[in-house]
């Protein structure tokens, strides 16, 4: 099982990125997902879950109203648009996936990324 992540990059403060998370080797419609992110010296912490349908979504409130998370199961990927960036944003940004868990918010998930950096400057 692999999860990819991409997408991640230098962007000024205000701007947007879109983060892609691709999936092989498990089925990736029967498994929920998430992304989490870590910044220099803190833990690791919960951004946005997508259940396995794309119909049940969660966000932390930090990043409410300004990223959007979304699947899509025929091309085995999950997305994290992100808007209005600010320089708090700036982490590494994980995948996660996991079958039981409908809305990963914890750090239990079965499987993880190998993360991509994002680092918003002002």
């Amino acid at each position: 099982v692999q999860l990819q992540a991409s997408g991640g990059g230098l962007v000024q403060a205000g701007g947007s990125l879109r983060l892609s998370c691709a999936a092989s080797g498990l089925t990736f419609r029967n498994y929920n997902a998430a992304w989490f992110r870590q910044a220099p010296g803190k833990e690791r912490e919960f951004v946005a879950a997508i259940n396995w349908s794309g119909g049940r979504t969660m966000y932390a409130d930090s990043v409410k109203g300004r990223f959007t998370i979304s699947r899509d199961n025929d091309k085995n990927t999950v997305y994290l648009q992100m808007n209005r960036l600010k320089p708090e944003d700036t982490a590494v940004y994980y995948c996660a996936a996991d079958r039981r868990i409908e809305i990963i918010t914890g750090l239990s998930a079965d499987y993880w990324g190998q993360g991509t950096q994002v680092t918003v400057s002002s």
